[in-house]
């Protein structure tokens, strides 16, 4: 059995979770239908921007659908001994919303393009709700970062 590392305070969690954010490229998508409640999970490139995660898929997946029609969203980013949870609302970008400039930056990123596609692959804003970041049993205490949308720890 190896020994865990000494927890991180809150304020080096945040700053390792903003680092994710932007390091990152893919993050587990989990929704749910808003009728049957059947859940569906997918991973997704994503691009931080002002905020919120910027996802784009396939306009026929469930996803997609679970997003247009509810809008809710747990997002996992990382591996389970170092993990960064959020709970969102996701909402479409539209053609106005979704400038060349922005598109770009996603397509440079995650390295796709979805505007080039035949097929319709809507863009969708994650705004985070609830942050929870932990590594081990000794960061549970206190591994919320963020809640109602407002970040718990100070720059």
């Amino acid at each position: 059995m190896t020994e865990a590392a000494p927890a991180r305070s809150a304020k080096q969690r945040k700053l390792d979770t903003l680092a994710r954010l932007e390091r990152d490229v893919d993050v587990w998508v989990a929704t749910a239908d808003p009728e049957s409640g059947t859940p569906y999970m997918m991973p997704l490139s994503f691009l931080w921007h002002d905020g919120a995660l910027i996802v784009s898929t396939r306009a026929s997946n469930p996803v997609a659908r679970n997003l247009l029609a509810a809008g809710k969203v747990h997002l996992g980013l990382g591996e389970t001994r170092d993990v960064v949870h959020i709970e969102g609302e996701a909402e479409v970008l539209t053609a106005d919303e979704l400038t060349p400039a922005l598109g770009d930056a996603f397509a440079a990123k995650t390295g796709f393009d979805p505007r080039t596609l035949s097929a319709p692959y809507p863009y969708f804003r994650v705004r985070p709700l609830h942050i929870r970041a932990w590594r081990e049993v000794n960061e549970l205490d206190g591994r919320d970062l963020m809640r109602d949308g407002a970040w718990l720890i100070a720059d």
